[in-house]
């Protein structure tokens, strides 16, 4: 498994609003300035992250972005699955039962199973807000 670019940026303009929250709406140049991010590729990553209400829009004069909840209700889990779809490590291991013709013979599907958890349970355990207080401790905490 990789994270791919819409999820390492989805999460870093997560953690750019939640640094950044003053109550009022942020503007996605702002952001894409901060980030070092393309303006264009957030506006990619926006629908889906507001479609899930991570993310809380508003048009318009003093339009923007700011997060659809508290950030220590949002977790970096959630957010990998919605924009990379599953973490599974391999595909028989995605659903439960595995979906393998070779699933009730595999000796190796109980590992890339536990992988699986492992990943699920290390990622659903971290918060966007977790990744604010371990910055502002450490300041040396990078995605």
């Amino acid at each position: 498994m990789k994270i791919s670019t819409r999820g390492r940026y989805a999460l870093r303009m997560l953690v750019d609003l939640a640094e950044h929250d003053n109550g009022e709406y942020i503007a996605l140049k702002d952001i894409a300035k901060r980030q070092d991010v393309s303006k264009k590729y957030l506006e990619q990553i926006v629908p889906i992250l507001n479609k899930a209400g991570v993310l809380s829009t508003n048009r318009g004069y003093q339009g923007g972005y700011r997060l659809g909840r508290p950030a220590s209700q949002i977790t970096l889990g959630e957010v990998l699955r919605l924009t990379e779809g599953s973490l599974a490590p391999v595909a028989c291991a995605e659903g439960d039962p595995a979906a393998c013709v070779r699933s009730a013979d595999c000796v190796t599907l109980p590992v890339w199973q536990g992988l699986n958890r492992v990943i699920n349970e290390y990622l659903d355990g971290i918060t966007i807000g977790d990744i604010l207080q371990q910055e502002l401790v450490a300041n040396d905490y990078v995605i």
